[in-house]
């Protein structure tokens, strides 16, 4: 396996090049951009932004600045924020333990029903439970996250006052009561369309392995459903789950775009969208790469979890 994990993180390292370039590229040709920014300040004059455009290096033609931007890459050099005038790299470490956060609230939530929805109904096909499931999940993946995010707000906060409409802390408490409940209208928010689709693959997975011979020699020795389920059924029928959460979990950084704005969660879709407001772009390349990174290692982890779910697997 560790010859395996090398080879894959090798092969990482020209598409995440590719990533490099083509987010330059399109940071580039982007309309607006520091130029933008900096004339904004109507104190500043043409020598001062000229100023501030060489020490920047945005003077140099775009290959310059193209091959500066991979050595710095290279280095782990994000470079530096236009608008807070500090180190990419720290700006998205401020922000990126509150993101991690949001996803893994977001993602167990999206797992647990997923999986307890998805069963079920398979045990029951075409029956009340699943065409039940079956609407919600179709309502789940047409609706939009942000329409849905100001639905919950809308009842859960201005309507019952049960939970906070926005922030991540109430300033007069720092609990852990007081951050699940900031956390629990998001958290729902980001995990729904997993909790759709993710629901229907576990299901359609669930019945291909009920029909398999080896369940029904099971269910021939006496065995009990609950315990062909947990302990034959549900390991196999996970394999192609876990394709599915592989690709889709990273994907929550750019589902937390949306979320992030609407709730005010002080995290990286946050600051990716106040970013692409001020036309920051090299907080908004970092975050891209970063991204990348994340998918890439998402993919990585579902091949090792496969080798552990079916032994046959070979590396």
């Amino acid at each position: 396996m560790g010859r395996f994990i090398l080879r894959r993180v090798l092969g990482a390292i020209p598409l995440l090049l590719g990533v490099a370039v083509l987010s330059f590229l399109f940071m580039q040709l982007a309309p607006g951009g520091p130029d933008a920014m900096f004339a904004r300040n109507a104190r500043m004059t043409a020598e001062q932004l000229e100023q501030i455009r060489h020490n920047m290096g945005l003077d140099q033609p775009a290959p310059v600045q193209l091959a500066r931007w991979i050595g710095n890459l290279a280095r782990g050099d994000l470079g530096v924020s236009y608008s807070q005038y500090r180190p990419v790299s720290e700006v998205i470490r401020d922000v990126f333990p509150n993101t991690v956060l949001l996803m893994a609230a977001g993602l167990s939530l999206a797992l647990v029903l997923s999986l307890f929805f998805g069963i079920l109904a398979a045990r029951n096909p075409y029956g009340l439970f699943d065409n039940v499931t079956s609407f919600i999940s179709y309502f789940g993946l047409a609706m939009p996250v942000f329409w849905f995010g100001l639905m919950l707000q809308l009842l859960f906060a201005v309507h019952l006052g049960w939970l906070p409409s926005a922030g991540m802390r109430d300033p007069d408490s720092g609990g852990i009561l007081d951050l699940l409940a900031h956390l629990a209208l998001p958290a729902f928010t980001i995990a729904i369309g997993s909790i759709a689709g993710w629901s229907r693959y576990v299901r359609s997975s669930t019945l291909d392995q009920l029909g398999q011979d080896y369940v029904r020699t099971a269910r021939a020795k006496g065995v009990a459903g609950p315990a062909i389920i947990r302990r034959h059924v549900l390991r196999n029928a996970l394999i192609p789950f876990v394709t599915v959460v592989a690709i889709d979990a990273p994907l929550y950084l750019t589902g937390a775009v949306l979320t992030e704005t609407v709730f005010s969660w002080p995290g990286m879709g946050r600051l990716f969208f106040d970013s692409l407001t001020v036309r920051d772009y090299p907080v908004l390349m970092g975050c891209l790469m970063l991204g990348a990174v994340l998918i890439v290692a998402g993919n990585l982890l579902a091949d090792v979890v496969y080798g552990l779910l079916d032994p046959r697997i070979s590396f």
